[in-house]
């Protein structure tokens, strides 16, 4: 695999605020998901340990952050697309889609990186994609924390939709990751992207 595109310059990609949303971020999901490893919950005669209560305080914080990098996204004059991130809604980004998708499989085929632009419609809409994820998953476990607090739920997550659904993004999440900083550490290596596009805190 190779790619020859020139590194992007981080002064032309993202502002502070995004990269260093982006990074508080994927802290937070880190933290969450290596604590739900080992972490014992709470049920009814005991808080859960530890490790529980950072995962459920870093959980807040990536609620807290997904929400500002969406208020971001929203206002900022130099990044991603909102409409890019999700172009699910418009026929003009979906056809652009489409084509990407049919160049980056023929890459794939031949055993190859596809060029890097951060301009292009796949990798936009599988940011978009992971973001809603991550957002999903940070906000279902911020409504069961609501919930237990106001007494509307005990602290056994059992049988409760806001954890079913939390759980069962936690697996998509684990993926997403992985494969998301591992093409991010390819490219890297490969030259054709820096990851200080995304993780320096410059101006």
């Amino acid at each position: 695999m190779h790619s020859n595109t020139p590194v992007t310059n981080i002064q032309t990609r993202h502002n502070r605020a995004t990269r260093l949303l982006h990074a508080g971020l994927a802290l937070a999901i880190v933290t969450q998901l290596l604590t739900s490893l080992q972490m014992h919950g709470p049920d009814d005669v005991q808080p859960g340990d530890i490790l529980f209560q950072i995962h459920r305080y870093s959980g807040l914080a990536a609620t807290v952050l997904a929400f500002g990098l969406w208020v971001t996204i929203l206002v900022r004059s130099r990044g991603t697309d909102f409409g890019a991130l999700l172009p699910w809604f418009s026929a003009r980004r979906l056809a652009a889609l489409g084509r990407d998708i049919k160049v980056h499989a023929g890459a794939a085929l031949k055993l190859r990186l596809p060029q890097h632009d951060p301009e292009a419609a796949l990798p936009s809409a599988i940011h978009g994609l992971g973001l809603v994820l991550i957002s999903a998953m940070a906000a279902s476990g911020a409504v069961y924390f609501v919930q237990v607090a106001l007494g509307l739920h005990s602290a056994e997550p059992d049988g409760m939709i806001a954890m079913t659904v939390h759980l069962a993004l936690a697996n998509l999440v684990w993926a997403y990751l992985i494969a998301h900083a591992g093409l991010a550490l390819l490219h890297h290596l490969l030259r054709s992207m820096r990851l200080s596009t995304m993780w320096s805190f410059g101006r």
